[in-house]
């Protein structure tokens, strides 16, 4: 270092030991002729401190003895993440007026509170917005709910601490401008690069707060059905009736019409049965009654109409429509399968005919002249040809 630049550098470095050779001089002044004050101001805020902590305490067995998560539940875990350090800070912002410190000193306490205030209050709304995910994905999977609230508050997080530091800045005189429009432009980049991991993001939370399905529920979208296995941060699990695991991105199954079979207080099964024409008359009629008191036999199962709905090429087909009371799959297919195996019996003891495709070829003779088809006796008489 050159000798003029020695010089420069020597009144500053005296200045400064001045400044605090006069700092401790004040301060010494301040104890001894403030100290009634400052005892009592310390009392008060040992006091205060005890009773926040005491506050604390009982927030922290609050959490600990509720199983259920609740707003109570919620807010308690938000007061048992309190510092010490703000408590200490509080109590002195508090009473720093009444002991008169010198300037310096209020200065000091006024800094340190405004940081401190700053940082717990970012803890606290992250304990909230935490509690609040939580309540709203009580009923989900904990496996996925673990990793979103794992993702969720490192975002929470670095978003709200992002915040308390420009606000602490601010307040320390910085010019915070810069870092804000820094911010906020890598902010955007980010997002426009992670665009697809975001929207499958965000999609999983669409599904554990606003729950259109759940682990174990089977669902249908398109041609596929089965049950839910998984729900991931980006893709959602399926076990297909085929057998096979079907995955999909939690966005692409959220733009799907989704059907939850798993939400039905019943389940409608439609079933079409063919009759021949050759049944009587009064069969045909007799059969709707029929086939009610052979479907309502069966537990769980209402039937809701039957009727003649079509007189097809080979048959008088007639529609039974009936409910199995059951949000049980499994329980539905054996209903089902017991209302048709009942109708086949059924058929057989009233001698109604089943009917399968068939035709009816006629024979005529030379003079035009319909040969009988059927057997000797039938009541059918053939038309003749003009």
């Amino acid at each position: 270092m050159t000798a003029p630049a020695a010089a420069a550098v020597r009144p500053r470095a005296l200045a400064s030991i001045r400044e605090v050779q006069r700092f401790w001089l004040d301060a010494l002044d301040w104890l001894v002729d403030h100290w009634f004050q400052i005892a009592i101001a310390a009392a008060i805020g040992t006091a205060m401190v005890l009773a926040m902590l005491f506050v604390r305490r009982m927030a922290t067995k609050l959490c600990a003895r509720h199983d259920r998560l609740d707003w109570r539940t919620v807010l308690g875990r938000a007061a048992a993440h309190t510092g010490l350090w703000f408590m200490v800070l509080l109590a002195a912002r508090l009473l720093s007026g009444s002991a008169e410190p010198p300037q310096v000193v209020a200065r000091l306490i006024g800094l340190a509170w405004t940081i401190a205030a700053t940082v717990q209050v970012a803890i606290w709304v992250r304990e909230l917005v935490i509690g609040f995910v939580e309540q709203r994905a009580v009923d989900h999977d904990h496996g996925t709910l673990g990793s979103a609230i794992g993702l969720i508050r490192l975002m929470v997080s670095l978003v709200l601490f992002a915040i308390a530091t420009v606000v602490v800045l601010d307040n320390l005189g910085v010019n915070v401008t810069g870092l804000v429009a820094g911010l906020g432009i890598g902010g955007i980049a980010i997002g426009l690069a992670a665009k697809g991991i975001f929207d499958d993001l965000f999609s999983a939370l669409s599904i554990i707060f606003d729950k259109p399905f759940r682990r174990g529920d089977s669902i249908r979208w398109d041609s596929t059905s089965g049950t839910v296995e998984a729900i991931g941060l980006k893709t959602t699990r399926v076990r297909a009736t085929t057998g096979e695991e079907v995955v999909i991105s939690n966005t692409n199954i959220l733009n799907k019409q989704l059907h939850n079979l798993a939400r039905l207080a019943r389940r409608r099964n439609i079933v079409t049965v063919g009759l021949t024409y050759e049944t009587p008359v009064g069969k045909l009629e007799a059969f709707p009654d029929l086939v009610r008191a052979l479907v309502e036999r069966e537990e769980k199962c209402k039937l809701v109409r039957c009727g003649m709905a079509a007189m097809g090429a080979s048959s008088l087909d007639y529609e039974v429509q009936f409910d199995v009371m059951s949000d049980n799959y499994d329980e539905v297919f054996n209903a089902r399968h017991k209302v048709l195996i009942g109708i086949v019996k059924m058929c057989a003891e009233e001698g109604i005919g089943i009917a399968y495709p068939t035709q009816v070829t006629y024979t005529a003779a030379p003079d035009g002249t319909l040969v009988m088809p059927y057997a000797d006796g039938h009541s059918i008489e053939p038309p003749r040809l003009t």
